[in-house]
């Protein structure tokens, strides 16, 4: 029995695997548990391992290209439409398989561990300012209703809460006083592993090669480089910038039929926090441009007048995206545009 490509339904414990050979026959169906499935796909040999790129997908990737098996992941938007009928763990691993078999199929490309470090700092980090968010809401809600409004950037808040507690024309009670002051020692410590997090996020664009590169790009900090070295590696998975850009979801959504093309907004495809911090990135250098002379500073001006500025910010985030593809799967150097 020749096994061509193992689909493999991931799961927790128990895992469903569906093989085939080359002419797509089905030869082998089971179910193993997670102390098993090394020792059973060693013993199958497939030519392909196929899973969905999922929870832990990148873990087991690596372990079976461990054992020299080619092995490739696939998002679960292009498995599901070739689910027969019902969808249960069987059907999901056959349909792995035709997904993967198919000629013009896209795929994930697979994370080393040096990249998923870089995820989970952004990932907690993310956690982290949300929390501090919502602290920072709650006691402003507080104090609202004792008649004491505060600002709601961070810096602002946290130069007038002093001010507020301290107000002894105030409504405030020393119970409330105690409360609010227990709230901010709690956004003191989260601000403190903030920071922690994103000295570690400095010295990953230290320690990466690819990320000091990238961070030459006008718009593209320290944020925005671990984040997309983390999320994409070298970029060679993209045939081109346009793909990236696609990807990201910074190109028009089209919706055209019987000849006619209609091109509607941006798609807002794939990674939500890479579109978010690009586009934050193109909106700082949209803050400096109106006073320099350079070419792409004349662009952008030409364009904020055309389109307005949000439109100014997407079309930059679209052509950094352009431009870190280039970079990040060549050997290329960034040139900044000449005046």
């Amino acid at each position: 029995m020749e096994i061509d490509i193992l689909g493999i339904d991931l799961a927790k414990h128990v895992f469903q695997l569906h093989g085939a050979e080359r002419s797509g026959r089905a030869v082998h169906r089971s179910k193993v548990g997670r102390g098993a499935l090394i020792e059973t796909v060693h013993k199958l040999r497939p030519r392909i391992v196929a899973m969905e790129a999922c929870s832990s997908a990148h873990h087991w990737a690596r372990r079976f290209i461990a054992l020299g098996i080619e092995v490739r992941l696939i998002s679960p938007q292009y498995v599901s439409p070739f689910v027969k009928t019902n969808k249960n763990d069987r059907n999901d691993a056959e349909a792995i398989v035709e997904a993967v078999s198919r000629p013009t199929m896209r795929f994930v490309s697979i994370k080393s561990v040096e990249q998923e470090d870089i995820q989970a700092v952004h990932r907690m980090r993310a956690i982290l300012v949300r929390q501090r968010t919502a602290i920072i809401n709650q006691i402003r809600g507080l104090l609202a209703e004792r008649g004491l409004v505060t600002a709601r950037s961070p810096q602002a808040f946290k130069r007038a809460i002093p001010i507020s507690l301290g107000n002894e024309g105030s409504e405030l009670t020393a119970f409330c006083q105690a409360l609010l002051t227990e709230m901010l020692q709690h956004l003191q410590a989260l601000e403190a592993r903030i920071h922690w997090l994103e000295v570690s996020i400095k010295e990953f664009v230290k320690n990466s090669e690819l990320c000091r590169k990238i961070t030459a790009v006008e718009g593209v900090g320290p944020l925005t480089a671990t984040a997309i070295v983390g999320a994409i590696g070298d970029a060679k998975q993209f045939s081109n910038g346009r793909h990236l850009a696609a990807w990201l979801g910074l190109v028009p959504r089209q919706y055209s039929s019987g000849g006619k093309a209609r091109l509607q907004g941006i798609s807002k495809r794939g990674d939500t926090y890479l579109r978010t911090l690009l586009i934050h990135g193109a909106r700082t250098v949209l803050q400096y441009a109106g006073a320099k002379t350079d070419k792409r500073s004349r662009w952008l001006q030409q364009l904020i007048a055309r389109r307005g500025y949000n439109c100014a910010a997407v079309a930059l985030a679209n052509k950094n995206a352009r431009i870190l593809q280039v970079l990040l799967s060549s050997d290329a150097a960034y040139r900044p545009a000449a005046a």
